[in-house]
């Protein structure tokens, strides 16, 4: 660990009887830009602020550049922070905003650097502006360029787009990640918003209860995520107890189902079955399993139609068929493709 940028070795940290984070261990290179992503209570924020120095942890270490900073306080470690609130002087004008953390690095010429900061995040020529009179979206450039100004060693963003609009947060997570890439910065980035994580981080760590229930690549979170409680967060709806049969085969409620060989287990064992929203098809192919029913809903989302198909055997699921291919709204089977059916730890 102690070759990594920044390392987090065993940390703990309890708020009176509730633990936030649990031996959490993780590390980064440099350049590279960490998503922290889970529902509210997971930890995510609690870690964050533990690795900023704004938390002091209960055990386990930080360690810097290979130097444990576990005693450097906050306004030494070179950190930037940005948050959800803009957490902007409404008395000062865009450029005293982004001048204001120069002021602490007695920087040679700040105007220069304000102008620079400034004309990175598309907003050349504000300088003079008052504050009050952006919008959402130019303030949180601000902070942006505020959060860069003093070139810190590792910027980190809690929840930066979570106050504003959908539309305006699609944009915005795509040209933090572009800031972010041109300047070689390394960041650390929370959000309960998977669309956020995909679109910015080049790693995802989701959390629940305080500890890492996966870190990987985003490609491979979507594709291959790694426990049940992953698949939900990340909205996968179609998920069944069910017990290895062994040799790849599973006893489901729809009787036994064959699964890809990756995912096998030993028999006797339960486990998830997570079937993804891809996997139907309304004609068999080549090694299919059918799945008699009917479809009970069907909802138009422009690329693709979202269905709801009720099995006779019982099970609900709800599939995402290629809105461009022929639509059967009275078809009695749907047929599964085993590629596209994973086997999940609870």
């Amino acid at each position: 660990m102690n070759g990594k940028f920044l390392a987090i070795d065993s940390l703990t940290k309890q708020f009176g009887d509730a633990p936030a984070i649990r031996n959490v261990s993780l590390s980064m290179e440099r350049g590279q830009i960490l998503c922290l992503l889970g529902p509210s209570g997971c930890g995510k924020t609690t870690l964050l602020r533990s690795i900023a120095g704004l938390e002091t942890p209960d055990s386990g270490r930080v360690l810097f550049e290979g130097r444990d900073i576990g005693g450097v306080p906050p306004h030494r470690r070179n950190f930037g922070l940005m948050f959800q609130e803009f957490a902007l002087f409404p008395h000062k004008s865009v450029g005293e905003n982004v001048a204001f953390g120069l002021k602490m690095q007695q920087a040679g010429n700040p105007e220069q650097r304000v102008q620079e900061m400034l004309e990175l995040v598309g907003l050349a020529g504000f300088a003079e502006r008052d504050v009050s009179s952006l919008s959402g979206g130019e303030r949180q450039r601000v902070a942006l360029a505020r959060s860069l100004a003093p070139n810190p060693k590792l910027l980190m963003l809690d929840e930066p787009l979570g106050a504003l609009d959908r539309a305006l947060r699609e944009r915005l997570m795509v040209e933090i990640r572009q800031i972010l890439k041109r300047v070689g910065l390394t960041a650390i980035y929370v959000t309960h918003d998977q669309t956020e994580a995909f679109a910015i981080a080049d790693r995802v760590v989701v959390m629940n209860g305080g500890r890492i229930e996966q870190d990987s690549r985003p490609e491979m979170l979507f594709w291959r995520p790694a426990t049940a409680f992953v698949a939900r967060f990340l909205g996968f709806e179609n998920l069944l107890p069910v017990i290895s049969l062994g040799g790849g085969q599973y006893n489901t409620p729809l009787g036994a189902w064959p699964v890809a060989a990756e995912s096998q287990c030993p028999a006797g064992q339960t486990v998830v079955l997570l079937v993804r929203p891809e996997a139907a098809a309304f004609e068999p192919q080549a090694g299919s399993i059918k799945v008699a029913g009917s479809v009970t809903g069907r909802t138009f989302r422009g690329r693709y139609n979202q269905i709801v198909f009720k099995s006779d055997a019982g099970p609900e699921f709800v599939f995402e068929t290629d809105a461009a291919q022929p639509f059967n709204m009275n078809a009695r089977a749907l047929w599964l493709n085993p590629q596209a059916v994973q086997i999940l730890p609870e």
